[in-house]
């Protein structure tokens, strides 16, 4: 279902949102045969033995929807984030991301208590619209600390509990760091920094069977559109009006995009697999776009994804 089209820069209050599709998962999840069927099945001492999940950033959007995915999986789900996810069978550890501390002594916290991990999901991210001339250094790093180095510490942190017995580690990355978003360079660029720190760190990380993949979703419908950072008018200067245009144009994609819940289903569907990819697209139309953007000449890629953003 297509969302409204939206013409100015995206700054709303998402708490209504955010309830009705928690709202949403619930009900879904009520109806899937697999839930309480299963676990009744099992028996306890099965239970003790199901695989760790960490999900950091498990509490909304597309990390909502994976971890409440996994727990249908047979795996045991912890969420580290800021808030508290609200599906009854996640656990959860609340930190800042941001605060490279907490986020570490979270996930060893995790460690301790389970044993062993064998999968980490980073899912936390935020988006910042401002021309480059303006942007506000401690806003950057902000962005940074929150979309690569978070991800950084994350995998840091889980290793010494996945190096036994190998795992699987998911970064959530973005289309827009293979397509440029315009004004909202410091989102693509932490994005296509994760896509290569995934494929140097296989490298590393082979021997100890751990593997490594990162998702590239394309525009997807949830309340990250509401969430990010834009700068006022004022803020922007002479590219205000640019600025204004590709953020309306950003949010028309995103909230027209896919459903978190079918994002989900694409990455359970890869976490599941022996050899899951290196690099993968979730949708038809995004594999379609990055296969475009492999085979043709850049300039033509660029001169397309501005007309996209109506720059």
């Amino acid at each position: 279902m297509r969302r409204r089209r939206m013409d100015v820069p995206l700054l709303a209050d998402t708490v209504g949102m955010e309830k009705n599709r928690t709202e949403k998962v619930h009900a879904e999840e009520e109806r899937d045969a697999e839930s309480e069927k299963e676990r009744t099945e099992r028996g306890s001492s099965v239970r003790a033995a199901r695989p760790v999940a960490i999900v950091v950033g498990g509490s909304s959007g597309i990390g909502l929807e994976v971890a409440c995915a996994l727990t249908l999986k047979g795996y045991t789900v912890v969420n580290v984030s800021r808030r508290v996810c609200e599906n009854g069978r996640v656990k959860n550890i609340t930190a800042d991301i941001a605060q490279g501390e907490e986020l570490e002594h979270a996930l060893q916290e995790a460690g301790r208590e389970h044993g062993e991990i064998a999968l980490l999901v980073y899912s936390a991210g935020c988006s910042l619209a401002a021309p480059l001339e303006f942007a506000k250094e401690a806003d950057i790093r902000y962005l940074f600390e929150i979309n690569y180095f978070g991800a950084v510490r994350a995998v840091r942190s889980v290793l010494p509990f996945m190096k036994k017995q190998g795992g699987g580690i998911f970064l959530i990355s973005s289309l827009g760091g293979t397509f440029p978003v315009p004004f909202d360079s410091f989102y693509s660029s932490s994005k296509a920094a994760l896509d290569m720190l995934v494929r140097c760190v296989r490298t590393e990380l082979r021997r100890y069977k751990i593997t490594l993949t990162a998702v590239q979703p394309g525009g997807t419908s949830t309340s990250f559109t509401f969430k990010r950072k834009v700068y006022a008018d004022e803020e922007n200067g002479e590219y205000a009006k640019d600025v204004h245009k590709a953020v309306a144009a950003l949010g028309n994609i995103e909230q027209g995009g896919m459903e978190p819940r079918a994002v989900a289903e694409e990455i359970v569907s890869q976490i599941l697999k022996k050899e899951p990819s290196i690099t993968f697209a979730t949708g038809g139309k995004n594999k379609a776009y990055r296969l475009m953007e492999r085979m043709l000449p850049e300039k033509w890629t660029e001169y397309w994804n501005n007309k996209k953003y109506n720059q």
